[in-house]
């Protein structure tokens, strides 16, 4: 993405520094939180120029972000890396209002970068109980759409709580994404596989799909399709990959813990 000016006075060498830096601060943390690839060029090229840049070049990559800004001929290029995904809607909203602010010029430099640091410390607004009760609920009303019995609707209740702190646990402690994924899965479906060998529910089927669906990948799905419309080609494959894989690991966990428990045998 690419936008000159001429009317904008040169910044000194350290002040583009600084901006590239802060711009591609906001970028890395919107690539991070789960935004789309347009929406990362678009917040970067209008905090960039917001702050005083003639025009910025952004190219997003599914594990980094590389900046080009320009002021007066002089132009600084800088590369973030992105060790780790997920998905953090807070720090997008923070960030966008924080955009607006700098295209209405409300904001300097200096107090940009103070407001990024506070962003990037934002914690959750839910502590891990209360997110794992309320995961459960979700999954096990899905249960009773998908015509299950009350016993179903408990059995759901357990097995996606507790594979939601399980997965709390294993992101706490750096696990690799996939590998996560999949024993997330496969806590799951022990439990509900547990509730189907012991005769809980007559309808142990809708507890077995119900229990993981907190994992079903839909905003890499959904960021996937946008990419690609847009055009963002290498990045929507990338994330489209990565659903998939995200969903062999969903399948690679029920079908182990179904094994071991006998369910397919029920």
């Amino acid at each position: 993405m690419t936008t000159t000016s001429n009317n904008k006075p040169p910044l000194s060498r350290d002040a583009l520094r600084d901006v590239n830096e802060l711009a591609l601060w906001a970028g890395q943390m919107l690539l991070q939180h789960g935004a789309e690839t347009a929406r990362i060029e678009q917040s970067v090229h209008r905090i960039g120029t917001g702050l005083g840049c003639d025009w910025l070049d952004v190219l997003v990559s599914p594990n980094g972000l590389l900046v080009t800004s320009n002021s007066g001929g002089e132009f600084r290029t800088r590369l973030r890396r992105v060790t780790h995904t997920g998905v953090n809607m807070a720090v997008l909203d923070e960030i966008s209002h924080l955009t607006h602010r700098i295209e209405r010029g409300e904001m300097n430099r200096f107090e940009v970068r103070a407001e990024l640091e506070r962003i990037d410390q934002l914690t959750r607004n839910y502590n891990r109980w209360l997110v794992a009760v309320m995961v459960g609920l979700a999954c096990a009303a899905f249960s009773q759409l998908a015509g299950g019995d009350t016993a179903a609707f408990f059995v759901t209740l357990t097995a996606s709580g507790a594979a939601m702190l399980a997965r709390q646990e294993m992101l706490h402690r750096d696990f690799n994404y996939l590998l996560n994924v999949t024993l997330t899965a496969f806590v799951a479906g022990l439990i509900a596989s547990a509730g189907a060998m012991f005769k809980l529910s007559t309808t142990p089927d809708a507890a077995l799909a119900s229990s993981v669906l907190l994992l079903v990948p839909g905003v890499p799905l959904i960021n996937a399709a946008e990419d690609l419309i847009k055009g963002h080609m290498v990045i929507g494959v990338v994330r489209g990959l990565t659903g998939v894989l995200i969903s062999l690991g969903i399948a690679l966990g029920l079908l182990l813990a179904m094994s071991l428990m006998g369910a397919g045998t029920l």
